[in-house]
């Protein structure tokens, strides 16, 4: 019942503000959002590759509506890109992007301007020895998101796919989609969709990302499989055994903070978990999301304003 208005309020800029301002306990959003700087994504990457997993970093931004702020985010993540080789972490960590934080909702040149700034990233990205992975948002998006990245792939085919199971379109995406060399992950979504276009029941959601996986495993590219669900872990193995699928031809991803005990579990039996690791200042709409997936988390979050106000 919570997870609409949790929703909607990840969209409101009245809420943002107000949580925003308010002196809030930190505990709550660094269990999602490891910091704001890229220091800290740094930081948080080298732990969680000494723990054997691999990482998707997503520098956090939504809702650009200007050139310059387009093109402070695509220097943050070549700053990202560059201190990760300095680490010498390239190889155990890739970036996520979002491309309305890099320009595509601008009007007219939108989608011009956030092809040209992928392609930036996905250049530096190549140079150190990683990949990006083109993040997918709503519904309204999806159709330019996909044409951005097939644009993307025919320099960059190593770029990465994001599909969401909810999307009543999705399983003829995963068809299109699941082709040699093609990297897709599938996720379940966590946007406030219309009936017209998602499954709203979680029921069906979880049918159709079954249906989903049967395609990508099935396929010749390499699944990604986001999810915390035991029971869609369980089927996503069985479907990688059926289909012959080794440990290595397809991975697990799951969120920072979320079953950091079933991650390294996974990764210990020989699975490739990958943790996505978001950071930056620019974290509430995520954690509104991440809210919203667990409402659970919201009376810890509420007994967080109250008490340091």
């Amino acid at each position: 019942m919570l997870r609409e208005p949790l929703l909607l309020l990840s969209r409101s800029s009245r809420v943002k503000d107000l949580v925003t301002r308010l002196p809030i306990s930190s505990t709550i959003v660094n269990r999602y959002v490891p910091g704001e700087t890229t220091a800290d994504a740094v930081a948080a990457t080298r732990a969680l590759v000494d723990d054997g997993l691999v990482v998707s970093i997503d520098h956090l931004g939504e809702d650009t509506r200007d050139e310059q702020q387009a093109e402070a985010i695509v220097t943050a993540y070549l700053e990202l890109i560059d201190q990760l080789a300095a680490a010498g972490l390239a190889h155990g960590a890739e970036v996520s992007v979002k491309l309305s934080a890099i320009g595509q909702a601008l009007p007219e040149v939108g989608p011009k301007v956030s092809l040209e700034n992928a392609r930036r990233i996905c250049r530096a990205a190549r140079n150190v020895g990683t990949t990006v992975t083109i993040d997918m948002e709503d519904h309204t998006t999806t159709d330019q998101t996909l044409t951005t990245l097939h644009e993307l792939r025919k320099d960059h085919p190593e770029t990465g796919a994001v599909l969401q199971a909810y999307l009543r379109r999705t399983e003829g995406d995963c068809r299109a989609l699941a082709h040699e060399g093609s990297r897709v992950r599938l996720c379940k979504g966590a946007y406030n969709e219309p009936d017209s276009v998602a499954w709203t029941d979680r029921l069906e959601v979880d049918k159709s990302y079954v249906r989903c996986l049967k395609v990508l495993m099935a396929g010749q590219g390499y699944p990604m499989v986001a999810t915390h669900d035991p029971r869609m872990i369980r089927i996503a193995t069985a479907l990688a055994t059926r289909n012959g699928r080794m440990p290595g031809s397809y991975e697990f991803q799951m969120l920072y903070g979320i079953r950091p005990d079933e991650q390294r579990r996974l990764a210990a039996g020989g699975e490739t978990v990958r943790v996505y690791l978001p950071y930056g200042r620019e974290w509430y709409g995520y954690l509104m999301r991440r809210l919203a997936e667990r409402p659970a988390n919201l009376t810890f979050f509420l007994r967080s304003l109250v008490s340091k106000r």
